[in-house]
């Protein structure tokens, strides 16, 4: 039998054209693959039958046999609701759906007096037992028996229009279960792993995780597939980083000299921090190996890293290279150039600034014509610095602050201003925890700044309530009477009917009522840029006492006089947010303050992430929390390493063993097998060459 796990789904019996169309859209299934790999979110086990005057409001899915009595309809707009009236003949329970477009239907497909299966959670409301969106099959077409552990698989709302529920789905995998009898599906892993670490077969496990004869079935299945999943992005990984380590060479930075060795002991305004120092170090041996450098820079935001950005463009110069820095907005731009100004003093080193600001004839001729010949010595700018226009002499150095603002290809054009390619550091201040560092960024070699420079105090985070402002106006009053600024922030810039939140435009009304005598400005997104930066500037020069604002200011100025950092409606972010729009204060050595202020009312969970902030100042701790709390999500900048990267069961926030152990055996394969040619390891390879049909690597460019 010849069987393609690349046929189109329509072709699946069942499924036909427009249900195709609704599987791409909404999940994006478009081959019998595609389906096979789309797992349930959970098993139940469906061979248990129950009364009606057995179930409670505290069980979970429960299911219970019977026929619909009578429906009746309640509530207008958005409460409105269908009822069903069920009953076994010992009890009654509601069934209850709130689409109003599937009344007609639901009435249709589920007539009175004819036998039913129901299917869901109980709860209570009004005193009367109900199921909200039940699953409903007939009676005679379930045989419960056979069932055993049930999977669920997650739907969209256009689907369940479509009417297409988690059945539908479960019936469309066994449809091609069924086509699947006679075809064992190919192993991708050599047999040594499989031995090793006692997986079950590619065959089985995929078959297991939909249709688990027993718990531990499913348990073996699912740890094979989180394995599979996580060895084949560390296997590629690793594999890029190697080829790169092999292949690319970079220019040799043999010497420490004049400039830096000058800077270092007259201009240094403090003491290097044992960190700063242990990651030049490590940059230093980079650099002087003959490869190019790719690391990345964790440290949290006030850690020290521009000052290390500037002590390695200074070793480049003193290896007769130029250096360039690139910043994702103007205003970051602009603020490293006035620090680095700010640190060389009157040192005999040129430095310019390139934004799309600086236009005309000092944009033609000075900058462009320095940087051509190599009189300007360290180039800062936005992303101006990728145009053509822009030649370098001999750039030997690009450091990339906050790299996840720049798009691989904008990254790529740097490459093509050398032969030979520039050393690359690229800077976040924003941590990333371990299990996602190993991931989206395997093939970098990572530093870590985890100190904070002498006479910095850790910044005091309090948890104040919305119903309750004055104490907060005290607070920011007498701060202010010291001297000091204060930021505030809204998640919403005007207000909103569907969200009960604090907005930007009422709160700037209130505060201007509740503070007359202040200078106060206010800077959002919707702003013409030359506004927002005559309104930042304004505050950064001590004009303004206090600056209202959106999340516009999370990455970006640095105002050492600015002591408290107020965040209304601080349920609404993320832990990694509220930890960047933290780092704003605490820049200067006086006290400073972060008020996370709430409604009363807050679930469990956000509760817990309050807490962890007014606990910890720790970016790290904070940024696992974080992981823990929202999961990876989108896995920002996944594309950029070149990676095949579909985790259909791993969770980088939970199996971060996993990972370690996937990437210490892709590494031994990797060590035993450097030709990738050895027989017991070809099925292997030629499933990462399927995974990643474009064999491009973006890890040079990361």
């Amino acid at each position: 039998m010849t069987f393609q796990l690349s046929t189109p789904i329509t072709y699946l019996p069942g499924v036909g054209p427009q249900r195709a169309q609704v599987l791409e859209k909404e999940l994006g299934i478009t081959t019998f693959r595609d389906l096979l790999y789309y797992f349930p979110y959970k098993h139940i086990d469906r061979s248990r039958l129950y009364y009606i005057h057995e179930l409670t409001a505290d069980m979970p899915f429960v299911q219970v046999r019977g026929e619909i009595l009578s429906y009746e309809e309640e509530g207008v707009g958005r409460k409105r609701r269908l009822i069903a009236h069920f009953t076994d003949g010992q009890g009654i329970l509601d069934l209850v759906w709130f689409q109003a477009g599937t009344f007609k239907w639901i009435k249709k497909s589920y007539p009175s007096g004819k036998q039913f299966i129901v299917f869901g959670r109980p709860t209570v409301f009004n005193g009367r037992l109900n199921i909200a969106h039940p699953d409903i099959d007939p009676a005679d077409t379930l045989q419960l028996g056979k069932m055993g552990l049930q999977p669920y698989y997650n739907t969209t709302e256009r689907m369940k229009k479509a009417g297409l529920n988690s059945r539908s789905m479960e019936r469309f995998t066994s449809t091609l279960m069924q086509k699947l009898e006679d075809y064992t599906l190919p192993e991708c892993l050599p047999e040594s792993i499989l031995h090793q670490l006692a997986l079950v077969s590619r065959d089985r496990s995929l078959r297991d995780l939909h249709y688990p004869a027993t718990a531990d079935a499913l348990r073996r299945a699912t740890y094979r597939q989180k394995f599979e999943e996580l060895f084949f992005i560390q296997l590629g990984i690793q594999r890029y980083a190697r080829q790169r380590q092999q292949q690319v060479s970079g220019h040799v930075f043999s010497v420490v000299g004049t400039l830096f060795n000058l800077f270092y002991h007259n201009y240094l305004p403090f003491e290097l921090t044992g960190a700063q120092k242990r990651v030049i170090r490590e940059m230093r041996r980079d650099m002087g190996s003959g490869k190019q450098m790719n690391r990345l820079l964790q440290g949290d935001v006030g850690s020290g890293k521009t000052l290390v950005a500037l002590l390695l463009c200074l070793i480049a110069l003193d290896n007769g290279y130029q250096a360039c820095l690139m910043a994702p907005t103007e205003i970051l731009a602009e603020q490293h150039y006035a620090t680095f100004r700010e640190f060389l003093r009157d040192m005999p080193v040129r430095v310019e600034l390139l934004t799309g600001a600086v236009k005309g004839k000092k944009r033609r001729t000075p900058i462009l014509e320095g940087v051509r010949t190599g009189e300007v010595q360290i180039l800062i700018g936005t992303h101006a610095v990728l145009e053509d226009t822009v030649a370098f002499a001999r750039l030997g150095l690009v450091v990339i602050d906050e790299q996840h603002r720049f798009g691989v290809a904008q990254r790529a054009r740097l490459w093509r201003k050398n032969t030979i390619p520039p050393h690359v550091l690229v800077m976040t201040a924003t941590p990333i925890p371990r299990t996602l560092a190993m991931t989206l960024y395997g093939d970098l070699d990572v530093s870590v700044i985890d100190e904070l420079p002498p006479g910095r105090k850790p910044i005091e985070t309090l948890h104040f309530w919305t119903e309750r402002p004055e104490s907060l106006y005290r607070g920011i009053r007498t701060e202010i009477a010291k001297g000091r600024q204060a930021y505030v922030v809204y998640p919403l810039i005007k207000e909103s009917e569907k969200m009960d939140m604090q907005d930007l435009e009422n709160g700037y009304a209130e505060l201007c009522h509740v503070f007359p005598d202040l200078r106060i400005s206010k800077v959002h997104g919707r702003m013409k840029s030359a506004e927002k930066d005559a309104e930042m500037d304004r505050f950064v020069r001590g004009e303004t006492q206090i600056l209202v604002a959106t999340t516009v200011i999370e990455v970006g100025v640095n105002v050492p006089n600015a002591s408290v950092m107020v965040i209304q409606n601080a349920e609404r972010f993320g832990l990694a947010q509220l930890h960047q729009l933290r780092g704003r204060v605490g820049r200067g050595a006086e006290q400073s303050y972060c008020i996370l202020v709430t409604k009363y009312q807050l679930s469990q969970e956000t509760k817990q992430r309050i807490q962890i902030m007014c606990e910890t100042t720790d970016g790290f701790e904070i940024a696992e929390a974080d992981l823990r709390f929202r999961g990876p999500g989108d896995l920002e900048g996944t594309q950029q390493s070149g990676m095949a990267f579909d985790l259909h069961v791993a969770n980088l926030a939970r199996d971060g063993q996993l990972v370690q152990l996937a990437r210490d055996v892709a590494n031994r394969i990797l060590d035993e097998d450097p030709a990738q040619n050895r027989p017991e390891n070809a099925r292997m390879w030629a499933y990462l060459r399927q995974l990643n049909p474009v064999d491009i690597d973006w890890s040079n460019i990361s």
